[in-house]
């Protein structure tokens, strides 16, 4: 990861707020959005969520390059796409912000987060280094990432980048500390069946959301949204872009055959639904939103 850092920062960044902006102009050309309604669909649904490829991955006991890329870039994008969420979502709600305050606030949002998440990691490892215990272990990381989100969230600060910057320290930060060899098999398993459990009430609380909707009534606003979330992947992945276009004459270029790999593994699932589910009560697109969520080519399964 850290090799393909700056492939990975320009994805999750760049890429994704290309793939934000062709969204939101292709629903409002074409599904006629107000622009604010469709900035804000077009940025819920460009993080990418590759649960099912990631399990193909495994399944194949495939390893190299191209997992880390979709792996880190799924990690990475969700932390960018909520950060910009939340500024596009106090815009529509009619907040007035200038230039200079939304960059304050991203700056304030994406480092204090960083600084929470590693300011708990780094009490946690202290911690764990102390025992070989591995339930006790398991309990440092729940309190890590749990804490991380909570302080993060009590200054309104990014609480997807917190527990992020969290989960990194405490697989790899050895200087304070460390999990046993014990621990890190069982603290793999019970993270790994946490976030099984996490897709899954996602998409059961969207279908129960939506087990009355009439869908007679969004299905083409839910169609025409299809064709500009594709094209959004197509500009934030190949090199006639800029986010592969950036390293195609490096050691760190993205070969076709991967970008290939990224654009149909860039699925779109939890996320997305999490922050629909999470749409203010107020907002004029609020269902229109969430209705042509499920619709999307990308949607991520859940393998049972």
């Amino acid at each position: 990861m850290r090799r393909d850092f700056a492939v990975i920062v320009v994805l999750a960044t760049l890429g994704v707020m290309l793939s934000a902006c062709l969204t939101a102009a292709g629903m409002h050309y074409l599904a006629h959005w107000q622009w604010l309604g469709a900035l804000v669909f077009g940025v819920l649904i460009a993080a990418t969520d590759p649960v099912s490829v990631i399990a193909t991955f495994k399944e194949a006991k495939a390893q190299g390059r191209l997992l880390v890329l979709i792996e880190a870039e799924s990690l990475l994008n969700d932390g960018t796409a909520a950060v910009a969420f939340g500024v596009v979502v106090a815009v529509a709600s009619g907040q007035q912000l200038t230039s200079l305050e939304i960059t304050t606030v991203l700056i304030k949002t994406i480092g204090g987060g960083i600084l929470c998440g590693g300011a708990v990691a780094v009490g946690a490892l202290l911690l764990a280094g102390r025992t070989n215990d591995h339930l006790v272990e398991i309990t440092f990381t729940t309190v890590a990432a749990y804490g991380s989100f909570l302080l993060a969230d009590h200054f309104g600060l990014s609480v997807v980048l917190a527990p992020i910057t969290a989960g990194l320290l405490m697989g790899n930060f050895r200087s304070f500390g460390t999990i046993s060899a014990r621990g890190k098999e069982d603290v793999h398993a019970f993270w790994e069946y946490a976030a099984f459990v996490a897709n899954s009430l996602v998409f059961l609380l969207i279908g129960m959301h939506e087990a009355h909707q009439n869908f007679a009534a969004i299905w083409l606003p839910a169609a025409t949204a299809i064709a500009p979330v594709t094209l959004g992947r197509v500009v934030a992945i190949y090199p006639s872009c800029l986010s592969c276009l950036i390293f195609s004459r490096s050691s760190l270029r993205v070969t076709r055959k991967h970008q290939n790999v990224l654009f149909w593994g860039g699925l779109r699932g939890a996320l997305a639904l999490a922050l629909a589910l999470g749409l203010p009560l107020s907002s004029a697109e609020r269902r229109l939103l969430r209705s042509a969520l499920p619709s999307s080519p990308f949607r991520s399964s859940c393998k049972a």
